[in-house]
Formats: structure tokens, sequence, C-alpha cells
């Protein structure tokens, strides 16, 4: 199956966009071979500002309907503290907020942008989409990360080689409570690395300190910028640490 049979077969449909790499390549799918489709981009503590601001941008160039939820996913209790299993639950919630907002406006499919190169298993955020039926065309269609990159170069999407970015969320060790605090100077400690021109990277908290993961090629940006990193990010963390084990999947 392809995109274009998908949206033949499911002219109406509802998209989870985030303003990614993934789910901006399906937007534009589903404006080029649909016949309507409206995107639903759920604001929560969890969401950096750069992604909403993405995600309007992609929408504003696709000349696609972008209706944004607001949610407080912090008042769930069950994802605030933050157990192994707490990617179930913020997914559940998430995505039943948008299940809902999308029947209220007559949609009667939601998709997502999984894509055939995310292990599907018995993670618990997948498992969250197969109890609420959304469905996965990227994943259906067997297309891969790398494809659709490249597929969204050929579209001219601008978010072909935006770097991966889990939710803040992944920041936090297990079993340790979420804060607003600690996701605002998360965001706030990233947003700065991004400002000197890194673009692969994590700053995780461990234990009161700032964990910086990113991979050796970034490594002389770092030294090179290493003192002002330190006296910033020292403002927000008890401490500032160089982790060399690299592994930001999430």
């Amino acid at each position: 199956m392809t995109l274009q049979d998908f949206f033949r077969q499911n002219p109406k449909t509802a998209l989870a966009f985030s303003g990614g790499v993934d789910s901006a390549y399906l937007l534009w799918a589903a404006r080029r071979y649909g016949k309507q489709v409206r995107a639903y981009y759920v604001n929560s503590a969890f969401q950096p500002d750069f992604e909403l601001e993405d995600a309007r941008r992609l929408a504003g160039e696709l000349g696609a309907e972008l209706r944004v939820l607001d949610l407080d996913v912090l008042a769930d209790p069950a994802i605030a503290a933050n157990p192994p299993e707490r990617c179930y639950h913020c997914k559940k919630r998430i995505f039943t907020a948008l299940a809902r907002a999308a029947e209220e406006d007559g949609f009667p499919l939601l998709a997502d942008g999984t894509n055939a190169s995310d292990a599907a298993g018995d993670r618990p955020g997948m498992r969250a989409l197969r109890e609420l039926s959304v469905r996965s065309p990227l994943r259906e269609c067997g297309l891969t990360k790398g494809e659709i990159r490249r597929l969204s170069r050929d579209a001219g999407l601008f978010t072909w080689d935006k770097p991966a970015y889990a939710c803040l969320a992944t920041r936090i060790p297990t079993g340790e409570p979420i804060t607003a605090a600690d996701l605002e100077r998360t965001e706030t400690a990233e947003d700065y690395l991004f400002s000197l021109g890194f673009t692969d990277f994590r700053v995780r908290l461990l234990r009161g300190c700032a964990r910086i993961q990113l991979p050796p090629p970034e490594l002389p940006r770092l030294a090179e910028h290493r003192e002002e990193i330190y006296n910033t990010l020292r403002r927000y963390y008890d401490g500032v640490l160089l982790d060399l084990e690299v592994r930001h999947e999430q």
C-alpha cells in the first residue's frame, strides 16, 4: 500500500501533528492525496516552544488547518510520578484528547506519524495507540525514517533534516517525579545549546546536575564554549557533567 492508496481509502483524516519530520511529511501527503485533513497539535509542558512554532510554520506553508489543544499532562498523577509506564499513560491521555477533538470536528479516523523504523514490540506508547485504534500510515506503507527524510527533501519541506527530538519528560530519570520547574530548566538549557549551534544532544537531569549528551563530532564545539556553557548552566543546575556514553534516542 502507498500513502496515495491510504488517503484514497481514508479521504477524511485527522492527523496527530508534532511538527517533526514524520508527521510533517504525513501532513504533506495527506494534503496532496486526501480530500480533507486537519492537523491537531497537543501543547503541553512536555513540548518545547519551538515545536509549536515549527508546527504552525509548516501548516501555514502547506495551507493545512491546524487546531492546537492545550493539555495539562502533569495534572495526571500517573504521568507526573514518572513510573516506567509513564509513556503509556501520557500517550493514552494525549491521544484520547486528540480522538475526542477529531470526533467533535467530524473526522472518523485519527492517524499519527509512527514510521516503519520505529520498533513496535510492546512499547508502552505503541500499546496506547493500538488500544485507541490510531492508524500509522507511514508504518503501514513501510516507509522508514531515512526514506521519509529523502521524500521530505524532495517535497521541499524544511523539516527534512530536523534532528529527532523526544519530549522533555525523557530528560527526567524514571521514578523521579516530573515538575514544571525541571521541565522549564531543561528547555532553557537546551534552547541555550541550540543557540550555540549544537543540533544533536540532550541535557538530562541527574541528582540536580545537568548531564550533557552529545556525539563525538560536537565535542570540539563543546570544548570551545566550555567555560561559557558551564557558567550559564550553573544558574539552573547544581553542577554540569559531560556524559561520554551517548545514547539519546529519547
